[in-house]
């Protein structure tokens, strides 16, 4: 009988979507403990031991600048003998062009990438794998972040962790930044994906050999690290601060830090808000010491 596809996928078999974090203000400022070069050379080691350990593994590279995102290396469209010296090329022209759009921006600390971005690309791309009929190797997002979460992409952020938590696809997260990302945390949280953040960067290309180069079959036989904790605190849309107590607007769900007479999302009047005490009176009607 002939097969019904040349390629005949099986559990072990992965797309890997890879987020490469390319902000030049992270990169080119004291946050940044590994050079760029560097970090690039554990990379690019890291994305050749995924092709050979299956013949027909799938790699995709998205570029997380400042300004923009986009695709710069898929490994079922590039030739295996060109595929290091393609993707350095891609990159580096996006780079260049990132870093053109930045120029006339006033930027303090090391700035905000575009995740909300580059996950939706991510998604999308995953999407259409689906679509392609039912023999896909297994897609997973792989997050490689060093820049600050930024507040204003809370929502689009949240968005695509449902998104992929719907599509049941994994968000692992390697954090190569000095602080963690809340982001990232609530995303391989809710997703089912693995987060990470190196101790010494040094080594970075054995955490991710270790721990993000095994398929989701082998992971059901192999303890992978879990993160001590998780900041699942949301983002106020008036302020993009993160906040522990705020106030929710029950038609859009929006938040915001302080009361507003007016939702900025979807317009809705809201009342003066007010303190009532809940607790019951006794038979004397007095309330009760608590």
């Amino acid at each position: 009988m002939t097969p019904v596809s040349s390629k005949l996928y099986t559990d072990d078999v992965s797309l890997l979507m890879v987020l490469i974090d390319t902000n030049p203000f992270f990169w080119n400022s004291s946050k940044s403990t590994l050079p760029f070069s560097k970090f690039l050379s554990h990379v690019l080691a890291f994305l050749n031991s995924i092709l050979l350990l299956n013949q027909l593994n799938q790699v995709v590279v998205i570029a997380t600048g400042y300004n923009s995102c986009d695709y710069v290396f898929d490994s079922a469209s590039q030739n295996q003998n060109q595929r290091a010296e393609r993707l350095l090329q891609n990159l580096e022209e996006f780079i260049d062009k990132d870093e053109s759009l930045c120029r006339e921006d006033s930027v303090k600390g090391p700035g905000f990438s575009l995740l909300s971005g580059s996950l939706s690309m991510a998604l999308c791309y995953i999407q259409k794998v689906f679509r392609s009929g039912p023999l896909h190797p297994q897609p997973r997002i792989l997050c490689l972040h060093g820049s600050p979460d930024g507040p204003g992409q809370y929502v689009a952020v949240m968005n695509s962790i449902f998104s992929a938590q719907r599509s049941m696809v994994p968000i692992d997260s390697c954090v190569i930044g000095a602080q963690h990302s809340a982001f990232l945390q609530q995303a391989s949280y809710i997703t089912g994906g693995v987060y990470l953040k190196p101790q010494h960067l040094d080594g970075l290309l054995q955490c991710l050999l270790t721990v993000f180069a095994t398929d989701l079959h082998s992971r059901n036989f192999l303890l992978l690290p879990k993160p001590a904790g998780v900041d699942f605190r949301a983002s106020c849309f008036c302020h993009k601060r993160t906040i522990d107590m705020g106030y929710i607007c029950s038609v859009c769900l929006s938040i915001f830090c302080e009361h507003q007479k007016k939702c900025s999302t979807c317009g809705s009047i809201f009342g003066q808000a007010q303190t009532q005490d809940t607790s019951m009176p006794d038979r004397k009607g007095k309330a009760p010491m608590v």
